[in-house]
């Protein structure tokens, strides 16, 4: 058998968990209780049901039962519409705060346009002689792609080194009627 300190501890745990949680409760099944058994479904379903069950109370002439069903449906409606006021205040917020964001990208575009338009016409307002602005002149960050690049010499491969001639062939053929070359293809005096 369960502990009553138990149920009660996890039966307040519920219930503040429900209060935070406005905007579920408009799609929420809820199991009511009412003078004629349990009425389950979203509380629009609840509230139609109650009034329902009053109209045919009164049908049959039972004020008491009528008014009853008819206090159980405003209970839900009271829920419903505390939780659609809710679910309105945070719409309404998050659409204040989406203003206010816009609005400061809007100010911060304004300012960058002013700032280059500025710019702009401080360059073509200074004389072709006059030397551009100096580096600690201007508010923006260097960064490597911003720099010029070191210009390299061009690469060369390396000659080859001369080989030492022996009784063989020379190394480089001599073309018809050309004096025979050495390996750094300068020609080479006749013996």
């Amino acid at each position: 058998m369960k502990s009553s300190r138990s149920r009660s501890r996890s039966k307040g745990n519920r219930n503040r968990s429900q209060g935070n949680q406005g905007g579920n409760v408009v799609n929420r099944v809820f199991d009511s209780s009412g003078p004629e058994g349990k009425v389950r479904g979203t509380p629009q379903q609840i509230i139609e049901k109650y009034n329902q069950l009053a109209r045919d109370a009164q049908l049959s002439n039972d004020r008491v039962a009528a008014e009853n069903f008819q206090q159980h449906a405003e209970h839900y409606t009271r829920l419903l519409s505390e939780a659609q006021r809710e679910i309105d205040a945070r719409r309404e917020e998050q659409e204040r705060q989406n203003r206010e964001r816009q609005a400061e990208r809007d100010r911060e575009r304004a300012e960058r346009q002013e700032r280059e338009a500025s710019q702009a016409a401080e360059q073509h307002s200074q004389p072709e002689g006059d030397v551009a602005p100096q580096e600690g002149d201007s508010n923006l960050v260097e960064t490597p792609e911003s720099q010029p690049k070191p210009k390299r010499s061009p690469r060369r491969k390396p000659r080859p080194k001369p080989e030492a001639q022996s009784d063989a062939a020379p190394s480089h053929a001599a073309p018809d009627g050309d004096a025979p070359t050495g390996g750094d293809d300068t020609p080479k005096a006749a013996e």
